[in-house]
């Protein structure tokens, strides 16, 4: 079966952060858990010398640094630290939905219509991990009722684009290079798939037994 996702997009224009947004929705949920669509288009792959231990170094690096920024983003939006937030974020952020309509928590705590603090849901990641020198993943879940996966892009330490999924499973790949060798990342075998390498995927300890829908991210 074959899902084309209904996305519509429209701009915010004045925010408590200064936020001039895309915002690409999704708002229609896979009937099966083993649906897939690419959300983007690979680049076409190449051959990547391989990297210099300084390069490598430096990687790491900016990994680490995206990580602190993500997680110092979540802490302002916890404490209503407005100031900070509006420092992390472009103010022509990118954004993109998936999921039902009423869980556009964050979306409506960046807009202003709920303050961080009012908010009906709060954001508190039990995992942010970078993928790559631009990308860094949070997810989180409470129970079994809600579970959401935040990929953040950044560039020169500042967020750049957002995706947001709720109560859908994600998993990222490598599409641009086949992988040489499984990559174990911590919470898999890094295995491999016509080509590409698997990044990251998700693990809620308390969803396993539940039917969502599920999404393949190509970067």
């Amino acid at each position: 079966m074959q899902y084309n996702p209904k996305r519509k997009s429209h701009s915010i224009r004045k925010t408590p952060y200064h936020i001039t947004a895309s915002l690409k929705m999704s708002t229609e949920l896979f009937k099966n858990q083993d649906d897939v669509i690419v959300l983007e288009q690979p680049l076409p792959a190449g051959q990547e010398p391989e990297p210099s231990d300084d390069m490598k170094q430096e990687e790491t690096m900016i990994m680490r640094i995206n990580t602190n920024i993500v997680q110092t983003l979540y802490e302002a939006l916890y404490q209503g630290d407005t100031e900070t937030v509006s420092s992390l974020l472009a103010t022509d952020l990118e954004w993109w939905f998936h999921g039902p309509p009423r869980c556009q928590h964050m979306k409506r705590v960046l807009t202003g219509e709920y303050t961080p603090k009012a908010a009906a849901f709060r954001f508190e990641p039990r995992d942010v991990t970078a993928v790559g020198t631009a990308c860094v993943i949070a997810e989180g879940w409470e129970g079994a009722d809600a579970y959401w996966v935040h990929v953040w892009t950044l560039k020169d330490g500042i967020i750049i684009q957002f995706r947001e999924y709720f109560n859908t499973w994600l998993t990222v790949r490598d599409m641009t290079t086949k992988a040489k060798r499984p990559v174990d990342l911590g919470w898999g075998s890094g295995s491999t798939r016509r080509g590409s390498r698997t990044l990251w995927q998700s693990r809620p300890r308390d969803l396993f037994n539940r039917s969502l829908p599920g999404l393949l991210l190509a970067v």
